[in-house]
């Protein structure tokens, strides 16, 4: 078996070797798996030459995110710049939930043009779609770690010592606000703002509770004109803590309806035609996108849109499962 030692140096050799020895830019979240490549990337190119770039998308990104950025790339004397992707993130998102176009145009599409010709430096590993996918080496981008678990990413971290706080929905993943958002971003405040506020509610209470949830989250479903907000929480708290935060999340005037999970729930889902009629799309939206964001099994109920300016899915409610 390979030592964490090895797995580090071959990383270094590799960052090394691909990039030329020129200057590079890290795509920079403040999660676990951007700040475990940008440490690698500074030990094997020195601090001259690594830029870590961020894309802040206001109110969508959690609030703790920017200082957490701030304090990792001081602590690492990594140069940091933040740029603005709001704007973007909200054409993408316009039609229906899509998250790989959204990193892909709004995140790593903004980032690129930044680094100006240099080696974009990603974070992507076997946890996410672009590790099982994608390649190491493309189109101006460049992923150490792709081959790599979570528990091995985790474990270089630990090995630099390297102190990863918690951002967003759960541990080591800082997350995004709208990835919550089950539902075209069809109003920016009517649907955009109360996702993020019942997102950044859920998150204060539990800390001010020091509640240790492992997954924290409110999904907002159902028609365009009108905001269902499930809320997950696992491990699912007391009722007193669960009465709390349902009556923190009714003081949102554009929230209209609140369940707090507690059992399996089927999903009703319209899907374009495009979806609908590919099964594997369907299963991986099911299993890949949507159950590990839910704190209770779920099964889909799919229909066939008639809304031609849907180009994904939208969830239109819910069903509680006996």
């Amino acid at each position: 078996m390979i030592s964490i030692k090895e797995k580090i140096s071959n990383r270094l050799e590799e960052i090394k070797k691909i990039s030329r020895g020129e200057e590079i830019v890290v795509s920079f979240s403040g999660g676990l798996d951007s700040t475990v490549v940008s440490a690698l990337a500074l030990q094997a190119l020195g601090e001259e030459r690594v830029e870590a770039i961020t894309v802040s998308f206001g109110e969508y990104s959690y609030s703790k995110g920017l200082k957490n950025i701030q304090d990792i790339s001081k602590n690492l004397d990594l140069k940091l710049r933040i740029v603005q992707g709001k704007e973007e993130q909200e054409k993408v998102l316009k039609k229906g939930p899509a998250c790989n176009k959204c990193t892909r145009i709004a995140k790593l599409g903004r980032v690129k043009r930044e680094a100006k010709g240099r080696l974009v430096l990603t974070g992507s590993n076997q946890s996410d779609t672009w590790g099982r996918k994608g390649l190491k080496l493309y189109d101006g981008f460049y992923a150490p770690l792709l081959k790599m678990t979570k528990e091995e990413i985790k474990g270089i971290a630990n090995y630099f010592n390297l102190k990863i706080l918690r951002i967003g929905e759960s541990n080591f993943r800082e997350g995004c606000k709208l990835k919550h958002l089950l539902k075209p971003l069809a109003n920016s405040y009517y649907h955009g703002h109360t996702v993020a506020e019942a997102n950044e509610i859920l998150l204060n209470i539990l800390e001010q509770e020091k509640y240790k949830a492992h997954l924290a989250n409110v999904k907002i479903i159902g028609p365009l004109n009108k905001n269902i907000g499930l809320i997950n929480v696992f491990p699912l708290p007391k009722e007193k803590l669960k009465i709390r935060i349902i009556k923190e999340l009714e003081r949102l005037k554009n929230l209209e309806k609140i369940k707090f999970l507690d059992q399996p729930i089927k999903l009703i889902i319209k899907a374009n035609k495009g979806q609908f009629d590919n099964q594997h799309s369907r299963y991986w939206l099911e299993k890949g996108r949507l159950q590990p964001d839910f704190s209770v099994p779920i099964k889909v109920d799919w229909l066939l849109t008639t809304n031609k300016n849907l180009a994904t899915f939208q969830v239109i409610d819910y069903q509680i499962m006996e």
